[in-house]
């Protein structure tokens, strides 16, 4: 919104500085985590008062997470009020890629608090039907892929780019937005997989944004997409406000939410994050890369596919539990131990994901 100074700039003064996506993006960053740090503890209070009991704890689940019984939930709430306000204000509203990504983040979210509000007045650990949560989300990736599709340069909509292979596309034709549609749905399950303890999921979310906000701005610019060989994609760069934003209100709640955390993420973040980390790959023609970038979510959502494939064949468990981080806390890891882990193998598959840029 902000954007519209630049039109009082004359080329040379102050509000030159927002026609810059570099300067709105340091601006929406410092703004969302302003935001988190103002808001925080007010908006914990409010849910405390309201929700009573907090989050339902699992009665299957690994024993110290008794110790956390109630904490409130929703939590998701602060990040995703900090990133709307922030992205409002400073990422140009003209900009068809930063409406996918909203809508995909903030669809999610509301299906997210249906289901923590399900949860919360019930008391109950199943909350919302798992088939209308995915009815649900499906329809609206379908909604966001058929944009992406139809905002894409001609020579890019409904191809899939192979990292690494330079010019290397694959026509998916009417296949593109199914697949799409995985790629976002996907994400948003991954990542409420992951978000199990404490800091667990908002860190390499954090870490997945930053990476998939830079991929966004190198691929919305001709001069570096020409330099590196990978596909323009006119206007996808304005994202990287969102992203920067997402990571100033990730801060913030990773304040309240370091163990021991004084509010949960809840669905209501985690499957509005998640799939925005989707949609953001989908928009910039990177859905194989947000693979690499996002492998902990990955592995994460795999651990259940193949404990529960498994134990409906065998009846036997591969893992303690699952997702895999209870398995390790099953195996007596402590929970800071598992969480620092991971982020350490979050940051590695970012740095592996952006090399895919340069190796061509």
């Amino acid at each position: 919104m902000l954007y519209w100074l630049a039109n009082l700039s004359d080329g040379g003064d102050f509000f030159n500085l927002f026609r810059y996506i570099t300067f709105r993006a340091g601006a929406a960053f410092f703004t969302a985590l302003i935001f988190g740090f103002l808001f925080g503890r007010p908006l914990i209070d409010i849910l405390r008062r309201k929700q009573g009991k907090g989050q339902p704890i699992r009665t299957d689940g690994p024993q110290t997470h008794f110790a956390k019984a109630g904490t409130p939930t929703m939590g998701g709430l602060l990040i995703l009020s900090a990133l709307l306000v922030s992205t409002l204000l400073w990422a140009r509203l003209d900009n068809g890629y930063i409406w996918i990504v909203l809508g995909v983040t903030y669809g999610y979210a509301l299906i997210g608090f249906a289901d923590d509000y399900a949860k919360v007045t019930k008391q109950n650990v199943k909350g919302v039907s798992s088939r209308i949560r995915m009815i649900l989300g499906l329809a609206l990736a379908a909604v966001a892929a058929a944009a992406a599709a139809w905002l894409h340069p001609a020579d890019l909509s409904n191809q899939l780019a192979l990292p690494v292979f330079k010019d290397a596309l694959i026509n998916l034709g009417f296949l593109f937005v199914p697949f799409a549609m995985i790629v976002i749905v996907g994400a948003a399950n991954a990542v409420n997989l992951t978000d199990g303890l404490d800091g667990l999921a908002i860190m390499p979310v954090m870490i997945a944004a930053g990476t998939l906000g830079a991929i966004a701005y190198i691929v919305g610019r001709v001069d570096f997409t020409n330099y590196l060989g990978v596909h323009f994609v006119p206007g996808t760069g304005e994202i990287f406000v969102f992203t920067a934003a997402l990571i100033g209100g990730g801060l913030g709640f990773l304040w309240y939410n370091a163990p021991p955390a004084a509010v949960f993420m809840g669905d209501t973040g985690s499957l509005a994050l998640g799939g925005a980390l989707g949609a953001i790959a989908v928009c910039t023609k990177h859905e194989l890369v947000l693979a690499i970038v996002g492998g902990l979510f990955v592995v994460e959502a795999l651990s259940v596919i193949i404990q529960v494939l498994y134990f409906k064949r065998t009846g036997k468990r591969v893992f303690l539990m699952a997702p895999i981080h209870h398995h390790f806390e099953k195996k007596g890891w402590g929970e800071a131990q598992i969480v620092i882990r991971f982020w350490i193998i979050s940051l590695i598959l970012a740095l592996i994901g952006l090399a895919t840029l340069k190796i061509r």
